[in-house]
């Protein structure tokens, strides 16, 4: 076994390594730990060949490119570590718009191998402080979270329980040394379920493996808290993570009663795990309900929304009688679906049955949809009485609580495209909030493109966009870049850019406006505009989510996944930095909040947005108001 760092630095140790051998270091700064190197060596693994250049070279720094340690079994790479040295700072997550930087010299970071190993890796690179905590675990650009965001990508939700369980029950020897070794390897694998589990519940929560896996690492430590009193705190972490009360008394750790206490300390009919599942009743969802064939009104419902609620909804915003309107799906094309009045329309996956039609019951063909409504071509007139600043925040709570809700995972989710037929272990909710920020941002450009070119008059028409152009500049005001990006881009749509005779009427001051608000969404030099203006901005902040799906798209399609079948770590690393931009994007580090209180009929009217999807709709409603000379 042999190591030649480039620099003439020499780690010597006998062919087979066993407790008690000897080896010399020379410059221990040079290598990882020297406790993991022995701990490996135990483990019968052969040590660390590196990827030098340029071993020649004794004189002058070496480049961290330089510095990679590769552990080997059975003839093949498992893990790949590189050193980053002073020289190369890492930014910290919350430092990626300007703030703290780490140096630490000699540490070395994860650049592939097995998911086994780099689990094993993890464990080892945890650090227990005097309280049982641990100082690496706390940093926000380490290892353990990049684990945590990212590991659907290479290994099932139920791998991951079968390996953590093999790691906590793993058999050392019974030495004061070892004792106290395998204390602090239990500690931090029972610190890394904590953060698993407050990190990934909401996606946990219906898992039935992590419920088995719960309930078999509780057993394991309550069996260990005899000989490990320390474990009582643990035992104490896991209670408050997964919502248990401690009912079971001190003989009740007696193996006789320990499991029967245990069954109902996890029962899924009494614990928190169940209780969790009552809020995913009352989440909100966006929802279209089809009023002609090319035209639907997006409203908020929640999850739980049967068809009589969301038919008087509707009824309600189009000024009919409810008794009058029939709620149908269409599951493909030519198939209807008649909804009764206590159906629910969203499935647990918070998918509808499929697309929704509201339709009239006295039409001689019950299923036809509406064709004509003279109310819904007058309605953009109301816009006209509202207050700008009352509409952005309107609109700014809206897209807030969508935002507030969506988890950084859900990213890496989308990413992969990992659903619940995938190895991750994730149902078809785990993009949900995402899915449902980008329909609405799709809904409020051609909300706002649709509200245009139904306003015949072209002095309204002129007051109009002004009113959108005052509300996206508050939008940026209340830093809701996702909002304020789909109304530039709704104004921009061809159908309504292309109304020159209205453009033309817009007073001069306000297409000042609209153009300084433009130079935002320009997208020469990779957005630049965009994203120094939003670097700057405090949080909380809803930054504009198309691109930063674009931005995690081109890391995912530009770097592979595997290497030699061994997991491309560093691709995972700038996917999870980019996860990360979400969770410091909620946080509001000095309660700098966005929104305020808006009236009731403000928000009634964003509730309800009616659009036009069909862009041949569109032009054929904008040629209809300045026909082609």
């Amino acid at each position: 076994m042999s190591w030649d760092c480039g620099l003439r630095y020499m780690f010597t140790v006998p062919p087979a390594l066993q407790p008690g051998s000897k080896g010399i270091l020379h410059d221990k700064e040079d290598l990882s730990r020297l406790e993991m190197v022995q701990r490996l060596a135990k483990d019968g693994c052969r040590f660390l060949q590196n990827h030098s250049k340029s071993p020649e070279k004794t004189s002058g720094p070496q480049s961290d490119e330089a510095v990679r340690l590769c552990l080997r079994e059975s003839g093949r790479d498992v893990l790949v570590l590189q050193r980053v040295s002073s020289q190369q700072p890492v930014l910290a997550a919350s430092a990626r718009g300007g703030g703290r930087e780490e140096a630490r010299s000699g540490r070395y970071v994860v650049v592939s191998g097995t998911p086994e190993k780099i689990l094993e890796h993890l464990l080892n690179d945890l650090t227990l402080d005097e309280d049982q905590g641990t100082t690496q675990g706390n940093d926000p650009d380490t290892l353990l979270d990049d684990f945590l965001l990212t590991y659907p990508v290479f290994m099932s939700t139920s791998d991951l329980c079968q390996a953590l369980l093999g790691h906590y029950c793993t058999k050392r020897q019974r030495g004061k040394e070892e004792q106290k070794e395998n204390l602090e390897r239990k500690q931090k694998l029972l610190h890394l379920v904590s953060q698993w589990m407050c990190l990934c519940r909401d996606f946990l929560r219906e898992d039935e493996h992590v419920k088995v896996f719960l309930k078999t690492l509780y057993r394991y430590v309550l069996d260990d808290v005899y000989e490990h009193p320390a474990l009582e705190k643990d035992v104490g972490e896991l209670q408050r993570v997964y919502q248990l009360h401690r009912r079971h008394t001190t003989d009740e750790y007696s193996p006789q009663r320990k499991s029967k206490a245990l069954f109902h300390q996890l029962s899924p009919k009494e614990n928190g795990l169940q209780s969790r599942g009552a809020p995913r009743e009352t989440r909100e969802v966006l929802c279209h309900v089809y009023i002609t064939m090319d035209s639907y009104l997006s409203l908020r419902a929640h999850s739980g929304v049967v068809a009589q609620e969301l038919v008087q909804a509707i009824a309600e915003r189009m000024d009919v009688p409810h008794g009058e309107l029939l709620l149908v799906a269409i599951t493909y094309p030519g198939g209807r679906l008649l909804l009764q009045p206590q159906d629910r329309v969203f499935s647990g996956s918070l998918r509808p049955a499929g697309r929704l039609h509201v339709c009239k019951k006295d039409l001689g063909e019950v299923l036809n949809p509406f064709t004509d409504n003279s109310e819904l071509q007058q309605r953009t007139v109301r816009m006209l009485s509202l207050n700008t600043w009352d509409v952005a925040v309107a609109l700014t709570d809206f897209d807030q609580t969508l935002f507030d809700s969506m988890h950084e995972q859900e990213l890496v989710y989308f990413t992969f495209n990992r659903h619940s037929s995938g190895s991750g272990g994730g149902g078809g909710g785990n993009t949900t909030a995402l899915e449902m920020l980008l329909q609405r941002c799709n809904d409020v450009q051609l909300w706002v493109a649709t509200e245009v070119l139904l306003c015949p008059a072209l002095c309204k028409r002129v007051q109009l966009i002004k009113k959108f152009i005052k509300i996206a500049a508050h939008c940026k005001a209340q830093r809701n870049l996702n909002c304020f990006f789909a109304i530039i881009m709704g104004l921009n749509t061809a159908a309504v850019s292309r109304l020159s005779q209205t453009w033309e009427k817009i007073p001069g001051k306000f297409k000042k406006l609209f153009s300084e608000l433009e130079t935002l969404t320009d997208p020469s030099l990779n957005h630049k505009a965009y994203r120094d203006s939003f670097r700057k901005m405090k949080a909380p902040k809803i930054p504009f989510l198309p691109l930063l799906l674009k931005d995690i798209t081109f890391i995912h399609e530009g770097n592979k996944t595997f290497h030699d079948n061994l997991v491309n770590f560093q691709k995972l690393h700038m996917i999870a930095d980019m996860a990360r931009l979400i969770r410091q994007c909620q946080k509001d580090y000095m309660g700098n909040t966005i929104t305020q209180k808006s009236s009731s009929e403000v928000r009634a009217y964003i509730d309800y947005l009616h659009i036009i999807d069909n862009q041949q709709t569109l032009f054929d409603l904008s040629h209809r108001l300045e026909p082609r000379a």
